[in-house]
């Protein structure tokens, strides 16, 4: 389920191509020849590639009893999507909602439940790190402080297997963005510009070796400019830039990185819709003066608004800043052999900081209903901004009554070391291969959320005006459209706003080993995790006479208005203690027989588990006063897993099949539907379960290639100690199936292809009555090389302007048919220039 704030408007009524695993090995060190010449890349087949995530150490990919995938540099470049959630539904086995930007999305894998917002199973990792210990903290998702750029050199994922044991929370896989080093002399300088839509960006990347040893990359991007759909101003504004220097000797290298980003993107989030028709078989309808395939609820004439900042003072919030990531961080990585032992390191220290925005209906309804509903009988409105303020409503046109949402991420600084060991011994006929390590990291939480209530209409194109409303005997109930400076309907005035202030250290011993004689491998690894939480948390709904409502005047005219007396604030001298320890086993073992050259069969089972960081600290599950959990068991959700599989290799054929079961539990709290499509607060104390089919193939002949992925999956809720009508269902926005194929001709001076993504339907919620549409979308693209070096290209995301639903925010179809939706967008073209070096 998305965020609790998300779900609000139930109150009232691709991009996608795929890349099929390329020939890799599983390694520590990638010696991978990156490639920077346009044309080049373009017709040579994928190279064989390093393999260095989730594992111990290098082995043919055959040899080993893993599901994994990798996108290549030349792969990503024919990508008609700009996201880091965008790359990833590329996966098979990954789910990722997602609107195309950076932070705005839900991410599982293997039909685990998508139960909030970010990556609970699915740890998200650059160069081998995470980029956050917790991948869904609430408004604060890892991907909003990760962005792919011309730096990387592949995209490396796994599902299941040793993910439970050489990583910490990441029971469901790891995805990795692996950055280029620089092994060889060359750059590339790549200008692009949306087609009908204003956003350009310049990206650029070099490297080269500088002798004795030493080599060096540096690359990055910039971009600006109002997005592919209307809000009226630059939503997107910002980049980054990333250096390393690599000093390689005989077994071993030393590596040094930074990375500064600060970049910003709109909010491509909940959109009011019309839904018709049954739910079995819903019709999206757009609103009057909208297109939600071109449209955000985001405008240029609500940029700025007044609020509290976490110390209960009035300030001033821009929206704007949409989702801003801010990342400032230097690391090291080291490998030398001593002694037979082949001993690896690496460290990273991120300063990470942002804010996100969100506005969203709570509420569409015509102006009378909602005069009458907020302001009683012979209320009036008038405009309070844009072209039209101080202009009477005296028509029904659309007016919503919206939640806006500003989230301060004032630290979630990240302090990660991973020091690992590995030796191979030889024992009788085989070989042995032992690795131990120790994973040690620090992850900060400090962050503020507040919420406004405003009201405003729904002109659409980017041009949404703010509304006034006044009672009958002329008494503003606003201030600037400003109905509550909190909730002013529908849940308590301070509901949710807080401010978390915490530390969460973790421990992580883990060993492995592997043997492998002749054609058999059999190998097994385990892992410790110990993890310590201490700080404090700041809300009104922890209880204990704590305050959370208050009159203020949030404009300083000198006086109190309506507005104002409605006031939500934090209790600053009663925070709320919080204080406790936890820890967990997790363990995987796998065997894999290489039947010939080009076949092998593997299978594995694991068991990991996911700790749980600020979501489960509310009433009701944290003592305030001693900073204990009420129950320890909340502390983690363990996730247990089975696969078995066959992978095929030959000449230009690569077929890889893999069956799969999960199960899980969660014990949380859940903003739902009922059936009238109204919000309820769910306590979850669930297990799930689901099994499944992944296929990743590859064809290969002359110019001609496809690429084909699919997973079918089963989900199903099997035990519901809350509910137990919902036993048996299947767990919301998990889909039967979903597919990819990506047909492509690379010839002499072009390559054209395109991506064809597509899924079958799922459930809007968990009650399983409202379905969400499938779809299938078509993304051409064409590169032309009409000298050496230089290379034109057009990508064209959902050429035919499908719509393509990402999550209906309602049970049923509800009385009167409003609700609200997430769309992926509609058609978007994207023209590039690209030199190389």
């Amino acid at each position: 389920m998305r965020t609790p704030m998300r779900k609000f408007p139930l109150l009232a009524a691709t991009l996608l191509a795929t890349t099929a695993p390329h020939t890799a090995w599983a390694a520590d060190e990638a010696p991978a020849r990156e490639s920077n010449s346009g044309e080049k890349a373009a017709q040579a087949a994928p190279a064989k590639k390093a393999f260095s995530t989730g594992v111990a150490k290098g082995r043919d990919l055959l040899d080993t009893a893993i599901s994994a995938s990798v996108i290549d540099e030349a792969d990503l470049a024919k990508l008609s999507v700009s996201s880091v959630a965008g790359i990833m539904q590329n996966i098979p086995g990954i789910r990722a909602e997602t609107s195309d930007t950076d932070g705005f999305s839900a991410i599982t894998v293997r039909g685990l439940p998508l139960s909030a917002d970010g990556s609970k199973f699915l740890q998200l990792q650059e160069d081998g790190l995470p980029v956050l210990e917790f991948g869904d903290l609430h408004f604060a998702s890892a991907d909003q402080f990760l962005r792919a750029d011309l730096t990387l050199s592949q995209v490396q994922a796994i599902r299941g297997g040793s993910a439970s044991t050489f990583a910490s929370n990441s029971p469901g896989g790891v995805v990795n963005l692996i950055s280029r080093t620089g092994e060889t002399a060359g750059g590339l300088v790549q200008v692009s510009s949306g087609i009908g839509y204003d956003l350009k960006r310049i990206d650029f990347a070099y490297g080269s070796p500088l002798g004795d040893g030493w080599r060096f990359h540096v690359g990055g991007f910039y971009r600006q400019g109002e997005g592919p759909r209307a809000i009226g101003y630059d939503g997107f504004k910002g980049g980054q830039i990333k250096a390393n220097v690599t000093k390689a000797f005989a077994g071993g290298y030393i590596r040094f990185y930074a990375k500064y980003m600060d970049d910003r993107q709109p909010n491509y989030s909940l959109f009011p819709i019309l839904l018709t028709g049954s739910n079995d078989a819903p019709k999206v309808n757009d609103l009057p003066g909208n297109d939600i395939r071109r449209d955000a609820y985001e405008s240029r004439f609500t940029p700025r608004y007044l609020g509290v900042d976490q110390n209960n003072n009035p300030t001033t919030l821009d929206a704007q800043n949409g989702l801003r990531g801010v990342t400032k961080s230097v690391g090291l990585e080291a490998q030398f052999d001593v002694a037979g032992w082949t001993v690896s390191n690496r460290f990273r220290f991120a300063d990470i900081s942002g804010e996100y925005n969100e506005a969203l209906p709570m509420i569409t309804a015509p102006a009378p209903a909602v005069a009458g509903l907020f302001g009683g009988s012979g209320a009036t409105l008038t405009y309070a901004g844009g072209p039209l303020a101080g202009q009477a409503i005296s028509d029904a046109r659309l007016l919503a009554y919206s939640i806006r949402i500003n989230a301060r991420h004032n630290q979630l600084d990240n302090a990660t070391n991973d020091l690992r060991a590995s030796r191979v011994w030889a024992l009788g006929e085989g070989k042995l291969t032992t690795t131990a390590g120790v994973y040690n990291s620090s992850q900060t939480v400090d962050m503020y959320w507040n919420f406004v209530n405003s009201i405003n209409d729904l002109a659409g194109n980017g041009a949404n005006a703010p509304v006034n409303l006044t009672s009958a005997g002329g008494v503003p109930l606003t201030d600037g459209a400003v109905y509550a400076y909190g909730f002013g309907f529908g849940v308590p005035l301070a509901a949710y706003h807080t401010r978390y202030d915490l530390n969460y250290k973790v421990l992580a011993p883990y060993a492995s080993a592997n043997y492998q004689i002749g054609k058999l491998a059999i190998g097994g690894s385990l892992r410790w995790d110990r993890g310590t939480v201490k700080g404090r948390v700041f809300s009104s709904s922890l209880g204990g006479g704590r305050i959370g409502e208050t009159a203020l005047d949030i404009n300083r005219n000198g006086t109190i208005s309506v507005a104002e007396t409605k006031v939500a604030i934090l209790p600053l001298t009663q925070p709320a203690a919080v204080d406790y320890d936890y820890d967990y086993v997790s363990y995987s073992a796998g065997v894999n027989y290489r039947m010939a050259e080009p076949l092998s069969v593997f299978a594995r089972y694991s068991r990991g588990a996911r700790a749980n960081a600020e979501r489960i600290l509310g009433a009701g599950s944290l003592d305030p006063n001693s900073g204990a959990l009420i129950d320890p068991s909340t502390a983690y959700n363990v996730v247990k897993q089975a696969e078995a599989g066959v992978k095929f290799r030959k000449d230009g054929l690569t077929a890889y099949v893999t069956g799969f079961w999960a199960s899980t539990g969660e014990r949380n709290y859940q903003i739902g539907a009922d059936a009238s499509g109204q919000v309820v607060v769910i306590p979850i104390n669930r297990t799930y379960s689901a099994k499944g089919i992944e296929f990743e193939g590859e064809v290969r002949e002359g110019p001609f290639a496809l690429t084909l992925g699919a997973t079918w999956t089963k989900a199903k809720i099997t035990k519901d100690f809350t509910d137990p009508a919902l036993e048996g269902n299947r767990p919301r926005h998990i889909p039967s199936l979903s597919f990819q194929a990506r047909p492509e001709v690379n010839l002499d001076k072009v390559t054209f292809g395109t991506v064809l993504n597509g899924t079958t339907s799922s459930f809007a919620q968990d009650s399983n009555l409202l379905k969400q549409p499938g779809y299938v979308l078509v993304s051409p693209f064409v590169q032309f090389r009409p000298v050496d070096r230089v290379t034109l290209g057009v990508n064209a995301f959902n050429v035919f302007d499908k719509l393509a639903i990402v999550q209906i925010a309602s049970a049923a179809i509800p009385a009167g048919g409003l609700t609200n939706a997430q769309v992926m967008n509609g058609r978007t073209v994207t023209a590039s220039l690209r030199y190389s070096f």
